[in-house]
């Protein structure tokens, strides 16, 4: 008997995989790339609401956790997918500056927010009211990660790229059968997949589907992040991600016309030279209408877990929720109430 089926190979699986094989536990993974979201995310990594000025939920601690756990797997592997880069927040106003200050003053700001404007000037933007600039910030090449990660489980006999079928669960006293496996404990980390597992398609999740454009532009020469109404993101040899939208009514995967234009709008108010659209994605982000991730353990069946709801934060997000779930199983610790699922259930009762 294995400790953990885990079904989804995203950010949020491959933490709890990670996290579970370095607790010597036994691990199965499932993923049959149905949910591209962790795939064709920015993959960008910032502990500040840029659009407010404010912290994001924890982000002192998923950052001390996250960080030293993606460089574990980079050692591991042999591989390079966290690249460490500035964001750079344009300005608009005076106002807009002050607001700067005023947040980097904060106690809980100020190891994030640099309290001196960046005054770079960047051929081909125009910034009048220059630029604050965010520390502890980059993004992960998630696809080289999910590629590796795949690779390493396969070398295991831990993968299969088969899709998981819930009608051949089969409960046991001390855990499941699920064809000729036999497992302590199933984790559910399927993104937006969430909403055909017939064990938790009750909760609240939501899923925005974001869109995102690779371009080529040999005259931007950015090497930061730059973010305003649309991030753009330098991924080398004169590319750059372009992202994103927000959609909350589409939960296909398919790139649209409509947000390829938005994006196409957006980036030609901000940048005066020319580009070329060398790709387009889509993806629906796993989201939660009250913001919160979706972490528990089911309220019948004690062998069924999820891991989900990790937004647009899950390169962050992933390796904390999952550690939090793997101590709540293994040792019996509380998970904190924000992410719990009992919320969800409690007000359904209510």
């Amino acid at each position: 008997m294995i400790d953990f089926i885990i079904v989804g190979n995203g950010l949020a699986g491959i933490s709890f995989a990670e996290i579970a094989l370095q607790n010597n536990k036994t691990v199965f993974v499932f993923d049959n790339n149905s949910q591209p979201s962790s795939r064709v995310a920015g993959g960008l990594y910032n502990p500040v609401v840029l659009k407010r000025f404010s912290e994001v939920w924890k982000a002192k601690e998923q950052i001390d956790f996250a960080f030293p756990l993606y460089h574990k797997i980079q050692s591991k592997l042999n591989v390079v997918f966290d690249f460490e880069l500035p964001i750079l927040r344009k300005l608009y106003s005076v106002e807009e500056q002050n607001n700067w200050f005023q947040a980097a003053d904060k106690p809980n700001l100020a190891p994030f927010l640099d309290a001196k404007l960046v005054t770079t000037s960047y051929e081909n933007i125009a910034s009048p009211f220059h630029y604050g600039k965010v520390n502890h910030t980059g993004y992960l090449e998630i696809s080289t990660l999910i590629e590796a990660y795949s690779n390493y489980l396969k070398s295991l006999y831990s993968f299969s790229n088969e899709g998981f079928n819930y009608d051949e669960i089969e409960f046991l006293e001390n855990g499941i059968q699920y064809k000729d496996i036999k497992a302590k404990h199933i984790i559910f980390a399927e993104g937006f997949g969430l909403h055909a597992n017939p064990y938790f398609n009750d909760l609240p999740l939501d899923g925005t589907k974001g869109e995102l454009l690779i371009i080529k532009a040999p005259n931007l020469d950015l090497d930061v992040v730059i973010k305003s109404s649309v991030f753009i993101l330098p991924i080398g040899n004169d590319l750059y991600k372009v992202g994103a939208t927000y959609d909350w009514k589409d939960k296909t995967n398919t790139p649209t016309e409509e947000g390829k234009q938005e994006l196409i709008e957006k980036l030609s108010e901000l940048i005066s030279c020319d580009f070329e659209v060398v790709k387009h994605f889509g993806g629906v982000r796993p989201t939660v209408k009250d913001r919160r991730p979706l972490v528990g353990t089911h309220p019948e069946f004690k062998q069924l877990h999820v891991l989900n709801g990790l937004g647009t934060r899950g390169v962050m997000l992933g390796p904390y929720l999952a550690n939090q779930l793997f101590q709540h199983i293994e040792n019996n610790i509380p998970l904190e109430k924000e992410i719990d699922i009992i919320r969800c259930y409690k007000k359904n009762r209510n």
